[in-house]
């Protein structure tokens, strides 16, 4: 995936580029992202770090030809250079990667605009997504070492469930 600033397409394509969503005006920041007493209390100086998810989309919709189904996915990687595995079927598929944002907020959205982005440019089935996992690395690497959760995600690529 290209990180761009909003508004900018990617060099040679006239679609748009995923962004960071803000989290808006309700929200909390936690207590580990509060100003120092010695800062200005600025928002600027109080941006968050960002860290590692490990996203699950899975979508389904009518049967499409597996070879189509494959491309498409294939494609997706190319154009989507974190993309760990994908899985699929006639009718679904479940695409598992890691994405680097401010906190889970971000990471759904992105995930969530994922599929329907590149659903053009990568040719995808006209599916819709029916499920979405963000869990931090932690999580992720604390459910395989006590044996549940999904297995790693090797081999890497494209591949029929």
């Amino acid at each position: 995936m290209r990180r761009a600033r909003p508004g900018s397409p990617p060099r040679g394509a006239g679609e748009r580029t995923l962004t960071s969503v803000g989290a808006g005006t309700g929200y909390e920041e936690s207590p580990q992202s509060e100003p120092d007493e010695g800062s200005r209390g600025e928002s600027a100086e109080t941006t968050a770090l960002s860290k590692l998810w490990h996203i699950t989309l899975s979508v389904s919709g009518a049967e499409a030809p597996l070879k189509e189904v494959r491309r498409g996915l294939e494609q997706l990687a190319h154009d989507h250079p974190f993309l760990l595995t994908s899985r699929y079927a006639g009718d679904h598929a479940e695409i598992r990667y890691w994405e680097e944002a401010r906190d889970l907020h971000d990471a759904a959205a992105v995930a969530l605009r994922l599929w329907g982005e590149h659903r053009q440019t990568a040719q995808l089935p006209p599916w819709k997504i029916v499920g979405l996992e963000v869990i931090d690395r932690e999580t992720y690497h604390q459910r395989i070492a006590e044996g549940y959760g999904p297995p790693p995600a090797a081999p890497v690529g494209v591949h029929p469930f």
